[in-house]
Protein backbone atom coordinates (compact mmCIF):
# COMPACT_ATOMS: atom_id res chain seq x y z
CA UNK A 1 0.00 0.00 0.00
CA UNK A 2 1.20 3.44 -0.63
CA UNK A 3 2.44 5.36 1.92
CA UNK A 4 -0.18 8.08 1.92
CA UNK A 5 -2.73 5.98 2.69
CA UNK A 6 -0.61 3.81 6.34
CA UNK A 7 -2.56 6.91 8.42
CA UNK A 8 -5.36 6.60 7.02
CA UNK A 9 -5.56 2.64 7.07
CA UNK A 10 -3.94 2.78 10.83
CA UNK A 11 -7.09 4.96 11.83
CA UNK A 12 -9.65 2.94 10.91
CA UNK A 13 -8.51 -0.07 13.22
CA UNK A 14 -7.55 2.06 15.66
CA UNK A 15 -11.24 3.42 15.71
CA UNK A 16 -11.78 -0.36 16.11
CA UNK A 17 -9.49 -0.80 19.00
CA UNK A 18 -10.62 2.17 20.67
CA UNK A 19 -14.17 1.03 20.37
CA UNK A 20 -12.44 -2.32 21.50
CA UNK A 21 -10.94 -0.80 25.31
CA UNK A 22 -13.91 1.48 25.98
CA UNK A 23 -16.13 -2.02 26.56
CA UNK A 24 -16.82 -1.99 30.02
CA UNK A 25 -15.67 -5.42 29.89
CA UNK A 26 -12.59 -5.04 28.74
CA UNK A 27 -9.68 -3.94 30.39
CA UNK A 28 -6.58 -3.43 28.45
CA UNK A 29 -4.48 -0.52 26.37
CA UNK A 30 -2.22 -0.12 23.82
CA UNK A 31 1.66 -0.61 24.19
CA UNK A 32 4.37 -1.60 21.40
CA UNK A 33 5.44 0.67 18.36
CA UNK A 34 2.03 2.78 18.55
CA UNK A 35 2.33 3.44 22.52
CA UNK A 36 6.28 4.33 21.82
CA UNK A 37 5.33 6.83 19.45
CA UNK A 38 2.60 8.68 21.06
CA UNK A 39 4.93 8.73 24.12
CA UNK A 40 8.48 8.87 22.27
CA UNK A 41 9.28 9.78 18.92
CA UNK A 42 6.49 9.42 15.91
CA UNK A 43 7.85 6.21 13.49
CA UNK A 44 5.98 3.99 11.34
CA UNK A 45 4.45 0.67 12.73
CA UNK A 46 2.72 -1.60 10.75
CA UNK A 47 0.72 -2.58 13.30
CA UNK A 48 -1.19 -2.33 16.69
CA UNK A 49 -0.37 -3.83 19.75
CA UNK A 50 -2.62 -4.24 22.85
CA UNK A 51 -2.40 -5.99 26.26
CA UNK A 52 -5.78 -6.75 27.16
CA UNK A 53 -6.24 -8.78 30.82
CA UNK A 54 -8.36 -12.11 31.66
CA UNK A 55 -9.06 -13.48 28.35
CA UNK A 56 -7.97 -17.17 28.97
CA UNK A 57 -11.86 -18.65 29.90
CA UNK A 58 -13.70 -16.31 27.60
CA UNK A 59 -11.97 -16.43 24.53
CA UNK A 60 -14.90 -17.78 22.31
CA UNK A 61 -16.96 -14.71 23.75
CA UNK A 62 -14.21 -11.93 23.09
CA UNK A 63 -13.50 -13.44 19.41
CA UNK A 64 -16.59 -12.79 18.47
CA UNK A 65 -16.69 -9.25 20.13
CA UNK A 66 -14.01 -8.94 17.92
CA UNK A 67 -15.48 -9.90 14.84
CA UNK A 68 -18.35 -7.63 15.26
CA UNK A 69 -15.30 -4.45 15.07
CA UNK A 70 -14.16 -6.34 12.12
CA UNK A 71 -11.33 -7.73 13.38
CA UNK A 72 -10.59 -11.66 12.96
CA UNK A 73 -8.25 -14.36 13.80
CA UNK A 74 -5.47 -14.51 11.00
CA UNK A 75 -4.39 -17.82 11.91
CA UNK A 76 -6.44 -21.01 12.39
CA UNK A 77 -7.28 -22.33 15.85
CA UNK A 78 -6.39 -18.71 17.54
CA UNK A 79 -7.77 -19.74 20.96
CA UNK A 80 -5.42 -23.11 21.18
CA UNK A 81 -2.51 -20.74 20.03
CA UNK A 82 -3.46 -17.51 22.14
CA UNK A 83 -3.45 -20.27 25.22
CA UNK A 84 0.43 -21.59 23.94
CA UNK A 85 1.49 -18.00 23.28
CA UNK A 86 -0.08 -15.77 25.30
CA UNK A 87 -0.83 -14.15 22.11
CA UNK A 88 -3.98 -13.54 20.29
CA UNK A 89 -3.01 -12.98 16.29
CA UNK A 90 -5.51 -10.54 14.19
CA UNK A 91 -6.43 -8.58 11.42
CA UNK A 92 -8.55 -5.45 10.98
CA UNK A 93 -10.58 -6.15 7.80
CA UNK A 94 -10.81 -3.75 6.27
CA UNK A 95 -7.58 -2.01 6.69
CA UNK A 96 -5.67 -5.06 6.48
CA UNK A 97 -3.29 -3.73 10.13
CA UNK A 98 -2.40 -6.91 12.21
CA UNK A 99 -3.70 -6.23 15.70
CA UNK A 100 -1.48 -8.86 18.58
CA UNK A 101 -3.39 -9.29 21.64
CA UNK A 102 -1.16 -10.18 24.48
CA UNK A 103 -2.94 -12.09 27.18
CA UNK A 104 -2.00 -10.11 30.71
CA UNK A 105 -1.94 -12.21 33.67
CA UNK A 106 0.49 -10.65 35.46
CA UNK A 107 0.55 -8.74 38.44
CA UNK A 108 2.88 -6.27 36.74
CA UNK A 109 0.71 -6.19 33.77
CA UNK A 110 -2.81 -5.77 35.94
CA UNK A 111 -1.23 -2.65 37.76
CA UNK A 112 -0.19 -1.39 34.39
CA UNK A 113 -3.55 -1.42 32.94
CA UNK A 114 -4.68 0.24 36.47
CA UNK A 115 -2.67 3.18 35.92
CA UNK A 116 -3.11 3.33 32.10
CA UNK A 117 -4.59 6.61 30.86
CA UNK A 118 -6.54 8.11 27.69
CA UNK A 119 -4.87 10.46 25.81
CA UNK A 120 -6.65 12.54 22.72
CA UNK A 121 -4.72 11.63 19.48
CA UNK A 122 -6.15 11.08 15.98
CA UNK A 123 -9.61 12.94 17.66
CA UNK A 124 -9.88 9.13 19.72
CA UNK A 125 -9.44 8.36 23.04
CA UNK A 126 -6.51 5.99 22.95
CA UNK A 127 -5.81 4.12 26.43
CA UNK A 128 -1.93 4.10 26.97
CA UNK A 129 0.58 2.74 29.25
CA UNK A 130 2.11 5.50 31.81
CA UNK A 131 5.83 6.01 30.19
CA UNK A 132 7.12 4.29 32.97
CA UNK A 133 4.98 1.70 32.29
CA UNK A 134 5.96 1.43 28.45
CA UNK A 135 9.99 1.78 29.81
CA UNK A 136 9.39 -1.49 31.50
CA UNK A 137 7.60 -3.30 28.35
CA UNK A 138 10.28 -2.54 26.05
CA UNK A 139 12.98 -3.16 28.66
CA UNK A 140 12.10 -7.28 29.14
CA UNK A 141 12.20 -7.45 25.02
CA UNK A 142 15.96 -5.57 24.58
CA UNK A 143 15.56 -5.21 21.08
CA UNK A 144 17.31 -2.64 19.27
CA UNK A 145 13.80 -0.78 18.16
CA UNK A 146 12.54 -1.27 21.88
CA UNK A 147 15.81 0.60 23.07
CA UNK A 148 15.34 3.04 21.09
CA UNK A 149 12.18 3.95 21.75
CA UNK A 150 12.79 3.52 25.39
CA UNK A 151 15.80 6.44 24.95
CA UNK A 152 12.92 8.38 22.98
CA UNK A 153 10.54 8.24 26.05
CA UNK A 154 12.88 8.98 28.45
CA UNK A 155 14.15 12.15 26.44
CA UNK A 156 10.30 13.16 26.00
CA UNK A 157 9.67 12.96 30.01
CA UNK A 158 12.52 13.96 31.88
CA UNK A 159 10.59 13.91 35.29
CA UNK A 160 9.90 9.66 35.04
CA UNK A 161 10.03 7.39 38.02
CA UNK A 162 13.18 6.22 37.98
CA UNK A 163 13.06 4.45 41.17
CA UNK A 164 9.62 1.98 40.03
CA UNK A 165 11.19 1.52 36.41
CA UNK A 166 14.61 0.24 38.02
CA UNK A 167 12.84 -1.46 40.96
CA UNK A 168 10.21 -3.48 38.45
CA UNK A 169 12.93 -4.42 35.74
CA UNK A 170 15.11 -5.67 38.64
CA UNK A 171 12.67 -8.32 39.88
CA UNK A 172 11.84 -9.27 36.16
CA UNK A 173 15.79 -9.18 35.47
CA UNK A 174 16.06 -11.53 38.63
CA UNK A 175 13.05 -13.80 37.99
CA UNK A 176 14.59 -14.29 34.17
CA UNK A 177 18.05 -14.67 35.62
CA UNK A 178 19.30 -11.60 33.09
CA UNK A 179 20.83 -9.17 34.58
CA UNK A 180 21.90 -7.49 31.75
CA UNK A 181 18.70 -6.40 31.38
CA UNK A 182 18.60 -4.23 34.59
CA UNK A 183 21.86 -2.91 33.49
CA UNK A 184 20.75 -2.03 30.04
CA UNK A 185 18.34 0.30 31.61
CA UNK A 186 20.03 1.48 34.54
CA UNK A 187 22.66 3.33 31.43
CA UNK A 188 20.02 4.22 29.71
CA UNK A 189 18.04 5.72 32.64
CA UNK A 190 21.39 7.47 33.87
CA UNK A 191 21.95 9.45 30.71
Amino acid sequence: MPDNEQPKHLLSALESVTKLLLDKDIQGMIIGGLAASLLGNPRFTNDIDLLILDLDNRLPEFIEKLRRLGIEPRISDPEQFALESRVLLLRHQESGINIDISMGILPFEREAVGRRRFESAFRLQLALPTPEDLIIFKAVSRRPRDIEDIQAIVARHPDLDKGRILSTVREFADVLEMNEVYEDIKLLLER
